[in-house]
């Protein structure tokens, strides 16, 4: 029997190449090795767009269409929206009994997201509490592995004390998940320099994005600030252009030699930019072509949805069946 994995993404809008180089193409080699699930997290979307619901729901359809055209077939990953489940509301109230207040406050991850989104004092309940939902989201499907970013881990560490409590208090139920950091997992910085790529910041450039979208963004790339003139010696390390062609770029040699030429000056950022558009515009343009074939046919999308989500909510009733069993709460059986 096949392990299993759950992953997903939170639906903002189309995905940038951020996700793909984080957990996507992950997501496409891992289908074959593991039995697969992978969420859209509507739920979590909302819990600060709770008055653009509209929104959340458009973007559902663009982070759908991502998964097909990257290659995630839904035939080997089973793609499911969250909000869709049920049974994970239900299992999210049992979990919150078994966490504190203060051990909530204490998530690195949730403190910094906090912090991020500028909530001051006006913190969603929803929000503060999306730890306990996402022990819901992982136990649910009974996943024994879940690959996320360096960032996430502290979230996964506190599923597993919520699994761990569980066990102890109502007996032996729920499946322990370990976080797997993939090796190509740390984040891409955004365009501008700053350590996170995001769509609320503008920084990101997107599977969907067209030819003249992916030039404009790549010649307005941050570089190193103090390569003023050409000959001047530049900044390798920490310099975007040069982090993207080391993600997406296959001629390694031709890189090396341009991250020499760099580092000792007399290489230009144009000319390195106008590389990248041509690594960038190579990579994306088949995921594009896929993508744009995927939308015509928005049957296929809504049907595929239909399917991975009824798979997930029959795969939730098994563990939530089992939760009540344990917890005595199955009155009429």
């Amino acid at each position: 029997m096949k392990k299993r994995i759950l992953t997903g993404d939170r639906p903002s809008g189309a995905l940038h190449i951020g996700h793909y180089a984080g957990s996507l193409k992950n997501r496409v080699a891992l289908q074959d090795e593991y039995e697969q699930f992978i969420l859209i997290a509507d739920v979590q979307a909302l819990t600060d767009n709770a008055e653009n619901p509209q929104k959340v729901r458009n973007a559902v359809n663009e982070v759908a269409l991502d998964y097909l055209a990257v290659g995630i077939d839904p035939a080997k990953s089973t793609i499911f929206i969250q909000s869709m489940i049920p049974q994970i509301a239900e299992l999210t109230i049992f979990y919150l009994n078994l966490v504190t207040v203060a051990r909530l406050a204490r998530n690195p991850t949730v403190k910094s997201e906090i912090q991020q989104k500028g909530f001051g004092e006006s913190i969603p309940a929803g929000f503060f509490t999306y730890p306990v939902s996402q022990a819901a989201d992982i136990t649910a499907f009974g996943a024994h592995i879940v690959p996320v970013g360096a960032d996430q881990v502290p979230m996964i560490e506190q599923t597993c004390e919520i699994v761990d409590a569980f066990n102890r208090i109502y007996g032996d139920t729920l499946v322990r998940p370990k976080a797997v950091v993939p090796e190509s997992g740390s984040r891409l910085p955004g365009t501008d320099g700053t350590a996170k790529m995001s769509k609320s910041l503008g920084n990101g450039i997107y599977l969907s994005d067209s030819p003249d979208e992916i030039v404009k963004k790549v010649k307005s790339m941050y570089t190193d600030p103090n390569h003023l003139r050409v000959e001047d010696p530049g900044q390798v390390e920490g310099n975007p252009v040069f982090t993207y062609l080391d993600q997406f770029g296959s001629d390694s040699a031709k890189i090396a030699e341009m991250k020499a030429h760099y580092t000792r000056g007399g290489l230009g950022d144009m000319t390195v930019k106008k590389y990248l558009i041509e690594v960038m515009q190579e990579f994306l343009l088949p995921i594009r072509t896929r993508r744009e074939e995927f939308a015509k046919d928005p049957l296929y999308v809504r049907e595929m949805l239909i399917a991975g989500t009824a798979r997930a909510q029959a795969e939730a009733a098994m563990t939530l069946a089992a939760v009540k069993r344990s917890m005595k709460i199955d009155y009429f059986k």
